[in-house]
C-alpha cells in the first residue's frame, strides 16, 4: 500500500510490512565479553533481560479491506486505470506489540494498526485474541490496544531519560513475521528529530537511535534495558533496502508511558502545547542570525495568541532551558514540553539579543492551539493562504492543505488560479500549512507545479516559473 507519507519519504521506511515469506533465523540470547580499561574481561549476560521481555511481546496481525489513496490525493499522486486495475484485495499486515498491564493493555505503533478493520494478537505461548483499539496518537506513532484476558505477563516501564550513549539494549519483536526474536545492540544517540511523522497535526519526534538489529515487522515491539524494562518502542529504520544496516529508531518510553496513561485515563492524549516553530541551531543558522553559541533551540515562528506568544517569547529567541533543564535540540525541547498537560505553567530561559531572560507560559490544549493555527495566514506573490477548513478536509479526506483566500497580481493569479482553490501539493510535495508554501517557494528558482481542488470538487493543476 503506497501511503501518503511515502511521497516525501524515500530512504526512511516505517518497519511495518505485509505478510512475507522470508527464510531467516530468529535472534537468540547472546553473550558478550567487553574489555574494561584494565584489560580484564567481564561477562555481559543478556539472558535474564531476554527471558523477562520475550513473554511480554506479542505478534500483531491486521487486515485492511481497502488499499487505495483518498480520491483527491490518488488523482494527483497515484493515478489508476480503472478499466485495467481490479478491485483491491484485503491487505494483511504484520507487526509487534508490548503488553504493559496484566489485564491486557498493549502498546504498538499507530502505523501498524491505522485503518485496520481487524486486529489479531498472538502471545508468545501462541494464544490468539481479537484486539480492539482503545486510542491512538498519530503525533507520536503510538496506539493502545486491549485484549480480554487477565494475569498476562507484561513488561514494566523503565526510564528512557536515564539511558546513556553506548548502553546495551535488546530489541524484541517479530522481524519478517518471525515471532519472538531478540537482538542486542547499543544506544547510538538520543532525541533524534527526523521529520518523518506526518500523520498528526503536531508530530512529536525525540527518537532513540540504536544499532540493535531491527527489521521490517519489528514495529511496535520492545526495546528493553538489561533489567528487562521497556525503554522504547522500535518504530522505523533508515535503509534503502528496508533491512537492517545498523540505524534504527524507537519512541522513548517516556513518551509511550505518557500517551498510554492519558488514553487510559481520559480516552485521548492531552498534551500541553507551547505554540512555536523551532529549528536546530546549525553553524549556517548561527551565522545567518548572528548567534555566538550553538546551544539552545531557535524559535523560527511564534503562533499568534499561543502560550508562547502570551508569555512573551518572540520570533528569533533561543530557548535554553525548560523548568531548569537545558535543551539543545528540537527533540529535547519537544520532549520537555510534551510531559505537561494543558494549563500547566512551565518556566523557560530564553536568549534574546545576547541576554538571558526568563518567561513562564501556561500551556494550552491541542484543540485551542489548532483553532489559532487555522486563523494564521501567509501571503506570497500576491496570494493569501490559510489552513483548509475542517469541512473540506473531511470532504476530500485531506491530511493537510491550504486554501487561497485572496489573490492579487502575481504568479498565482497569472497562472489562472482563483480564490477558494485548495492547494494539496507543490512540486509533488504535500502541503500541510501556510508556512510550508512560503518555505518551499520564497527563495525558489525554477518550474512550479501546483496541484489541488476547488470546493465544488473540480481538480486543477497550475504551472508557472520563478
Amino acid at each position: 500500500m503506497e501511503t501518503i507519507n511515502s511521497i516525501a519519504r524515500i530512504a526512511i521506511s516505517l518497519i511495518f510490512t505485509t505478510a512475507l515469506a522470508v527464510n531467516s533465523s530468529a535472534g537468540n540470547a547472546a553473550l558478550a565479553e567487553p574489555q574494561e580499561r584494565t584489560g580484564t574481561p567481564i561477562e555481559l549476560d543478556f539472558r535474564e533481560a531476554a527471558n523477562k521481555a520475550i513473554n511480554g511481546v506479542v505478534h500483531v496481525r491486521t487486515v485492511r479491506e481497502r488499499d487505495e489513496m483518498p480520491g483527491i490525493l490518488e488523482h494527483f499522486f497515484s493515478p489508476r486505470d480503472e478499466e485495467m486495475e481490479p478491485e483491491p484485495e484485503p491487505e494483511e499486515g504484520l507487526g509487534s506489540g508490548v503488553i504493559i498491564t496484566g489485564d491486557g493493555y498493549i502498546v504498538t505503533n499507530y502505523h501498524v494498526i491505522s485503518e485496520a478493520d481487524e486486529i489479531e494478537v498472538t502471545l508468545h505461548d501462541q494464544r490468539r485474541y481479537t484486539a480492539r483499539m482503545v486510542g491512538s496518537d498519530p503525533n507520536t506513532d503510538i496506539a493502545l490496544l486491549k485484549i480480554e484476558e487477565n494475569n498476562l505477563p507484561y513488561i514494566e516501564f523503565g526510564n528512557s531519560g536515564d539511558l546513556e550513549i553506548g548502553e546495551w539494549v535488546l530489541a524484541v519483536g517479530n522481524p519478517f513475521g518471525l515471532t519472538s526474536s531478540v537482538t542486542a545492540g547499543i544506544i547510538s544517540a538520543k532525541e533524534r528529530t527526523l521529520g518523518v511523522l506526518q500523520e498528526g497535526d503536531m508530530p512529536l519526534e525525540s527518537f532513540l537511535q540504536t544499532d540493535a538489529a531491527i527489521n521490517v515487522g519489528n514495529s511496535g515491539g520492545a526495546l528493553v534495558n538489561l533489567d528487562g524494562e521497556l525503554v522504547g518502542v522500535p518504530t522505523l529504520i533508515i535503509s534503502p533496502t528496508r533491512t537492517h544496516i545498523g540505524t534504527a529508531f524507537a519512541v522513548p518510553v517516556a513518551i509511550v508511558e505518557r500517551v498510554a496513561g492519558d488514553i487510559m485515563e481520559y480516552g485521548e492524549v492531552r498534551r500541553g502545547i507551547l505554540g512555536v516553530s523551532i529549528r536546530e541551531i546549525t553553524p549556517d543558522l548561527a551565522e545567518e542570525q548572528g548567534l555566538d553559541e550553538f546551544e539552545g533551540v531557535y524559535v523560527e515562528r511564534t503562533v499568534d495568541g499561543s502560550a508562547a506568544d502570551q508569555a512573551g517569547i518572540r520570533d528569533g529567541d533561543v530557548i535554553l532551558e525548560v523548568n531548569g533543564t537545558s535543551v539543545n535540540s528540537p527533540g529535547e525541547l519537544q520532549m520537555a514540553v510534551s510531559q505537561h498537560h494543558p494549563g500547566d505553567r512551565v518556566e523557560f530561559v530564553v536568549l534574546r539579543d545576547g541576554t538571558r531572560r526568563e518567561f513562564a507560559a501556561s500551556l494550552i490544549g491541542m484543540e485551542e492551539h489548532m483553532q489559532m493555527v487555522m486563523q494564521q495566514k501567509e501571503t506570497l506573490m500576491g496570494a493569501t493562504f490559510r489552513m483548509v477548513p475542517q469541512e473540506y478536509r473531511e470532504k476530500f479526506e485531506l491530511p493537510g492543505g491550504i486554501q487561497v483566500t485572496d489573490i492579487g497580481p502575481g504568479e498565482f493569479q497569472e497562472s489562472g488560479m482563483r480564490e477558494g482553490f485548495i492547494i494539496v501539493g507543490v512540486n509533488n510535495q504535500l502541503i500541510g500549512e501556510p508556512s510550508h508554501i512560503v518555505q518551499l517557494l520564497d527563495d525558489y528558482s525554477g518550474n512550479v507545479v501546483i496541484q489541488g481542488v476547488y470546493p465544488d470538487g473540480n481538480t486543477a493543476t497550475y504551472r508557472f516559473s520563478l
